[in-house]
């Protein structure tokens, strides 16, 4: 197994969370903002440049309003 990044299940998810975003009429900023960080972090997630732990996975679904358990399947 290699780096999660690089994994095709974790780049489907990555996918998935930017089809939320978008579908909740969130730019990269907006969503960024939310979470109280900067915009390059949200970039990198979506670049598949950095990976997300559990917490922060959840913090996204909540910020674009998606139940998390709907991601897992």
């Amino acid at each position: 197994m290699g780096k999660s990044i690089y994994d095709e299940e974790y780049r489907t998810l990555i996918d998935a969370l930017k089809v939320a975003r978008k579908a909740a009429g969130l730019t990269q900023q907006d969503l960024a903002d939310k979470l109280g960080r900067p915009q390059s972090f949200v970039a990198k997630v979506e670049g598949y440049e950095r990976r997300l732990d559990v917490v922060e996975f959840l913090h996204l679904c909540r910020a674009v309003d998606v139940e998390p358990a709907s991601f897992i399947s």
